[in-house]
């Protein structure tokens, strides 16, 4: 790969990254929705860089479902749910926004003193594309326990989705049929969340978890 293959290709992956910790930043809905869009746009960009540059054109199939599925069909869909279940707007963090940052850049670090040192025989795009995708990984899940809202959970969960996608992306030679599983995959956990949601509003008439939780502790 020459120089501005590389370049480029490292700058996408951490514009995916840096979509991360403005997942986590994010105070409202829709604004973490917007973001999640970008995050969504930039993962594209790099599929479609990688099938370019590596000359793999399975990886636009990739790239195309990026952007339908995950910048398109799934952002809407969020966007309708919150309209129709008239969810309060504001996401309410179990952890200040400080401390969530302190955390999610401890958790970077960490992803790449774990991964380099195991990766020595590797490439060195492909060395860093995975230290990125692990901390974009480990990001979600930090934003789904940091997070007291529901559907600011779901949001965290594609976004784990994104950093596996990532990785599947940067690794040379990942067969097409793992790439179509993952995206079977999230439309599958996607359509469980919105039937997850619809019951827990209906149940709880609210989609905060300290909420549900201190009603089921009032019950018992």
């Amino acid at each position: 790969m020459t120089d501005l293959g590389y370049d480029a290709a490292h700058m996408l992956g951490a514009v995916v990254l840096l979509m991360s910790f403005a997942l986590l930043y994010q105070r409202r809905l829709f604004s973490l929705l917007h973001v999640f869009t970008m995050q969504a746009l930039a993962l594209a960009a790099t599929a479609a860089w990688q099938a370019f540059s590596h000359d793999e054109p399975h990886l636009y199939i990739t790239a195309l479902l990026t952007l339908v599925l995950k910048a398109v069909v799934i952002p809407v869909a969020l966007h309708r749910i919150i309209l129709k279940m008239n969810i309060q707007r504001t996401i309410e963090p179990a952890l200040g926004i400080g401390l969530t940052m302190v955390a999610g850049v401890s958790l970077v670090t960490l992803s790449i003193l774990l991964v380099l040192p195991v990766t020595e025989d590797a490439t060195a795009l492909t060395r860093e594309n995975l230290a990125l995708s692990l901390s974009v990984v480990l990001l979600g899940l930090l934003m789904m326990i940091s997070r007291r809202n529901a559907v600011s959970q779901v949001v965290g969960f594609m976004s784990i989705e994104n950093g596996l996608i990532l990785a599947a992306v940067g690794v040379a030679g990942m067969p097409l049929v793992v790439e179509m599983s993952v995206a079977f995959s999230v439309m599958v956990a996607f359509i469980i969340f919105g039937i997850f949601l619809f019951h827990i509003r209906e149940r709880f008439d609210t989609l905060d978890m300290q909420k549900i939780e201190s009603f089921r502790g009032e019950s018992d």
